[in-house]
């Protein structure tokens, strides 16, 4: 729970709606206290800090960085991604006039001082986000060798970061996305063919930038906080190559024609633009832990004994969705692995694979349904799982929480799943988690409330 001296950057629009018993109320607690603790102004103010002339930048393992901006001719910001507005924000308040200037693209935009926000479009990409990251690119190579360059990268740069590269077009990258991102394929193999398709992905910002400094400061929404797959690394060096890419396609039988020519014709070519990794710092400043703490900090506050599973759970939502019912089944049933009260925490980024024509839904509300139909009927046990960015897929949710009143018609919620369409019957089932754009992407988050017998 955000403790009450500090203010809330993010709130739960729909949370009376969803407080039904002390449960909910509990579940709804870590799930907000997540989100909030890994909103980049609270972010900055921790990691972040101005002494002098020197700015002290800490990454999520304690080590830090000073940086004597007084050696730099001029500090300029140029990045992306779903929080990029809110970081670089944060970063003007912080800096004030020893910003330059500076370009970012966000689907999420905010004021930012002298640091243009320029749209762009997540989860697809778009002509206007093109035209946005043009701008960020022209930001970077106007930087000097005597100039740093502070790039926010978050979770979404991937979409929204965008450089069609050789003769490939915005609408080849919306059919490779779409594909992709219903294939049930992991973000690192998406992002693998994604980077080596883009002029700024892998390392192509650094490149636009070089030869200034260039300070990488990064929220990570992917499992093992990998830089090369945040965003798909514009500031990282590119070490996938084209059979690499084309091995996604292939695995996954993914059609896309003019991507296929793309990685064909370029074979052999060194991976992607390269960042100088002499002129290039790279600092992480969030993750799901970041979220995860905070939501552990606010369960034991509720007199819960929290237990975090795993930062990394990925693979099917559905299958994880049944996994964390099975561990509150067993919990409240034998009091292992922990005893009742229990939350069970845990977060990653699960898929979806779509079967047909997909309907509406996400990765979020799959793995609540799924843990909903296992828990039907059973008291004492509530489940929420959100995406941290506000939203869950292409829905205009964060998630969903549910119990074991949700689902009273077992058949109809599983044929939901198997087409992929269980938006509707969530918000029948008032479960539907709003948010609306959070500021922030950290990964998945989730929580199960087990009480006792």
């Amino acid at each position: 729970m955000t403790a009450p001296d500090r203010v809330s950057h993010v709130e739960i629009e729909n949370r009376e709606r969803l407080e039904r018993t002390p449960a909910h109320e509990v579940a709804l607690d870590c799930l907000a206290a997540g989100i909030d603790a890994a909103h980049p102004r609270r972010i900055v103010g921790d990691a972040l800090s101005l002494s002098g002339t020197e700015l002290w930048v800490t990454d999520v393992g304690g080590e830090t960085t000073a940086y004597d901006l007084s050696g730099f001719e001029r500090v300029v910001v140029a990045g992306g991604g779903n929080a990029a507005g809110h970081l670089a924000g944060a970063l003007s308040d912080l800096l004030g006039d020893r910003i330059a200037g500076g370009a970012v693209v966000t689907d999420d935009p905010t004021d930012a001082g002298p640091i243009e926000v320029l749209p762009g479009d997540h989860p697809y990409p778009s002509e206007r986000g093109v035209e946005s990251t043009r701008r960020v690119l022209e930001v970077a190579e106007r930087a000097g060798p005597e100039d740093l360059v502070i790039a926010p990268i978050t979770g979404g740069g991937s979409a929204l970061l965008v450089a069609p590269a050789g003769a490939l077009t915005v609408a080849d990258l919306q059919e490779l996305t779409e594909k992709l991102l219903e294939s049930g394929a992991a973000i690192d193999e998406i992002n693998a063919v994604r980077k080596r398709c883009s002029a700024v992905k892998g390392g192509g910002l650094a490149a636009a930038a070089a030869p200034a400094r260039v300070l990488g400061v990064v929220m990570s929404d992917v499992v093992g906080d990998d830089p090369g797959t945040i965003a798909s690394g514009p500031v990282s060096p590119d070490e996938i190559s084209d059979d690499e890419a084309l091995g996604v396609l292939d695995r996954y039988g993914i059609e896309a024609p003019a991507v296929r020519e793309h990685l064909i014709e370029k074979r052999g070519d060194p991976g992607g633009a390269g960042a100088d990794v002499e002129r290039t710092d790279m600092c992480l400043i969030a993750s799901s832990r970041t979220a995860l703490d905070a939501a552990r900090s606010a369960a034991g506050k509720r007199g819960y004994e929290p237990l975090v599973l795993s930062s990394r759970v990925r693979g099917e939502a559905s299958e994880a969705g049944r996994f964390h019912a099975a561990i509150a089944e067993e919990s409240r049933e034998s009091g292992d692995p922990v005893p009742t009260p229990a939350v069970f925490l845990s977060a990653g980024e699960t898929t979806v694979t779509v079967a047909g024509e997909a309907g509406i839904g996400g990765p979020n509300g799959e793995f609540a349904l799924a843990a909903a139909i296992d828990l039907a009927g059973r008291e004492g046990v509530v489940v929420g799982s959100v995406d941290t960015d506000g939203i869950d897929g292409a829905t205009d949710a964060a998630g969903a929480i549910v119990d074991g009143e949700t689902v009273t018609d077992r058949e109809r919620a599983r044929e939901a799943l198997e087409r992929n369409d269980v938006q509707t019957l969530l918000a029948e089932a008032g479960a539907v988690i709003r948010t609306g754009p959070t500021g922030t992407n950290v990964n998945d988050l989730r929580v199960v409330v087990v009480e006792p017998n």
